[in-house]
């Protein structure tokens, strides 16, 4: 059977994962995703700060403009590697190409910190930028929420959290469903069941949380089995990634395409490689949110694998810019 990768993706993954240690080994991990990273654009002011204890880096590709989207920006990396540094190229891309303010995340890494560290520092990082918006001259109504993989998790969930502060969503391959990943995508319930609700409520939860666990079982056999090995980013790594992260698997906040409901989230861009064992928890999610009424759309593109955005790749930079695209129009 031919790849399903194309050649240059092909060549450039066996590379990439000939480099890249299993799971297992958080310090070895952490040293191979600091290298080999390209430089991005140049970018008017970058900075380094603090939102409330936590490290940014803000991106400003034209000081003294006015109304622009602000852009909160959570990296990837399982939630145990990567930080400012390895995403510097992807954030000056997303603020040279949309004319946005890029805020950064430094978040905490897992397993010195667990969830919900991370969610915690992510909805701190949202709330500290909104609040700067006009300073930073963006508007605090065009206020987006970006991420790929992990960090793509992280912006689902802060959405899920404040749907209110934001007007987008950009999810770049996130891991949305740590159950199916565990091999336990028979878990049931939510933490959301815990609070007080009426007999209906109850119900109209139930029901929700049946659908969304329905749709994770299918999803634990499509793309997660074609493309868990041989395609960078393996099965194993991501059962390790959750374990680290911590958290219970059939918990909104951990897993968001486990959420009872998705009405009233932004509108949103899902970025997606085909070949990628994330592929259908994203284009599950996406089901989930055009069934709730979400404005929502999806880039899938084909021949490529997890990652992929910001690589010397043509999908990578095709997939970059019509991101910048999409925040551009958002609010």
């Amino acid at each position: 059977m031919s790849d399903s990768l194309s050649p240059g993706a092909r060549a450039l993954c066996d590379a990439m994962a000939a480099a890249f240690p299993g799971p297992g080994d958080v310090t070895a991990l952490r040293a191979a995703a600091v290298g080999g990273r390209s430089a991005g654009p140049e970018v008017a002011s970058v900075r380094d700060g603090e939102a409330d204890g936590v490290p940014v880096r803000v991106y400003d590709p034209a000081p003294g403009s006015t109304d622009r989207p602000l852009v909160v920006f959570f990296h990837g990396g399982g939630w145990v590697m990567c930080g400012l540094g390895t995403h510097d190229a992807t954030c000056r891309s997303l603020a040279a190409g949309s004319g946005a303010v890029v805020v950064s995340a430094g978040y905490r890494l897992a397993p010195e910190h667990p969830w919900p560290a991370a969610t915690d520092d992510a909805l701190t990082v949202l709330l500290w930028a909104r609040a700067q918006a006009a300073a930073l001259g963006c508007d605090p109504g065009r206020v987006v929420v970006a991420g790929d993989s992990s960090g793509g998790n992280l912006a689902t969930v802060t959405a899920l959290r404040a749907p209110e502060l934001v007007a987008g969503q950009l999810l770049v391959y996130p891991p949305l469903d740590a159950a199916a990943a565990m091999g336990t995508a028979t878990a049931t319930g939510t933490a959301a069941e815990t609070e007080t609700e009426t007999t209906a409520t109850a119900t109209a939860t139930a029901t929700a949380t049946a659908t969304a666990t329905a749709v994770a079982v299918a999803v634990a056999t499509g793309s997660a089995a074609a493309y868990g090995e041989g395609h960078f980013h393996t099965a194993a790594h991501m059962a390790w990634y959750w374990e680290q992260y911590g958290g219970d698997p059939a918990h909104p906040h951990v897993s968001p395409l486990r959420a009872p409901g998705l009405s009233g989230l932004p509108r949103t861009l899902l970025v997606l490689a085909d070949c990628d064992p994330l592929r259908d928890e994203g284009l599950a999610y996406a089901r989930r949110l055009g069934a709730a009424g979400v404005d929502c759309a999806v880039h899938l593109y084909p021949g490529v694998f997890h990652g992929f955005l910001g690589l010397p790749l043509p999908a990578g930079r095709t997939a970059l810019a019509a991101a910048a695209a999409w925040l551009r129009s958002t609010g």
